[in-house]
């Protein structure tokens, strides 16, 4: 695993966790769906460069 793959994964967590303090705070359905798509992107680019599908 590479540091860059590590950095993807920690800012995808780190996003889905704002995600869900966001919906609990009541913030704007834009902000929170925003805030998930980066999450879930960084999620997926991380596990694909782990998997090798991504170089």
């Amino acid at each position: 695993m590479t540091g860059l793959n590590t950095v993807l994964i920690i800012v995808g967590l780190f996003l889905a966790g704002g995600v869900y303090s966001f919906w609990k705070q009541g913030m704007p359905k834009g902000v929170v769906v925003l805030l998930g798509i980066g999450s879930v992107m960084c999620l997926v680019a991380g596990i694909m460069r782990i998997q090798g599908l991504w170089d």
